[in-house]
């Protein structure tokens, strides 16, 4: 049997999630059966509750751009011998990410596809890594955004009661642990798109996470779970799992090091950081 809205609403309830700002990552496939207007339903159940939805809607590497040679930090996660020639950074057809474009990483998911497609919509500035609302609070989260403050959405979020919702996916998908690396002292990865004028810029954007699960031990504690069907619902409050998250890493960079012992971003990121001048502008 399909799932019903009225199952969906009761586990936001029993979750106590209803009249709060909800940063929600979701596996369809987690539910094991149909869900009843699919990711709309999902949407719409926490809608109804009086919550603000806010799911990440990333258009990298749709409008990321090739580096300049002058604009390429050391200690940055990326091998710049094995890029492509320079020339290739500024092809005819590449147009400026707006906030109305409408494209979003395949990647992401149904339900971000889905929210963006909304009409009350509100979307971030970053190029590369916007975060997109739809909700009562949708223009408190999301207008903090700007393409040299990528999480200013996330810390919105700790700073409104907010809550963390994964839907049958684990911790290497919350988004919102790429701020805590930054408040735990490392310098976001860098990477670069095009500004409305034309130029190329240099953006913050996220790490690896396939590391975050290590973080478990200091997380989960304050996780409350729920199941629907085959999917485990677990709600993190951000303000207090970003903290755990902050005094984690402080304690002990190498914690989010992935399992790839070879991974070029996870060692630039636990060393600090990309380093050099003007890494911004």
């Amino acid at each position: 049997m399909a799932i019903t809205a009225d199952r969906l609403v009761a586990t936001i309830d029993e979750l106590a999630l209803a009249q709060r700002p909800v940063m929600i990552h979701v596996s369809l496939r987690s539910f094991g059966e149909p869900i009843e207007g699919g990711a709309d339903a999902v949407l719409d159940a926490l809608l109804s509750r009086g919550c603000t939805v806010l799911v990440p809607s990333f258009t990298e590497p749709q409008f990321g751009v090739i580096p300049p040679t002058t604009m390429r930090p050391a200690r940055n996660g990326i091998d710049y011998a094995a890029l492509p020639d320079e020339a290739a950074a500024r092809p005819e057809v590449a147009a400026p990410y707006t906030v109305d474009c409408g494209v979003i990483n395949p990647g992401m998911g149904v339900l971000p596809t889905r929210l963006i497609a909304r009409g009350a919509v509100r979307r971030g500035q970053h190029p590369l890594n916007s975060f997109a609302a739809v909700g009562p609070q949708a223009a408190e989260l999301v207008d903090t955004q700007t393409p040299t403050n990528v999480y200013g959405p996330v810390r919105a979020l700790a700073d409104t009661n907010g809550a963390i919702l994964l839907i049958g996916v684990g911790l290497n998908r919350m988004t919102a642990l790429h701020l805590a690396e930054q408040d735990s002292g490392r310098q976001l990865p860098i990477r670069w798109a095009r500004a409305a004028d034309d130029r190329v810029i240099m953006v913050e954007t996220g790490s690896c996470s396939e590391g975050f699960p290590r973080l478990e031990p200091w997380l989960q504690p304050l996780a409350r779970t729920a199941r629907v069907v085959g999917s485990r619902w677990s709600v993190y409050p951000a303000k207090e799992t970003l903290a755990a998250a902050v005094d984690a890493m402080t304690a002990d960079q190498s914690v989010t090091h992935c399992a790839d012992a070879d991974c070029l971003t996870c060692r630039d990121s636990v060393a600090g950081g990309p380093i050099g001048p003007a890494l911004l502008g």
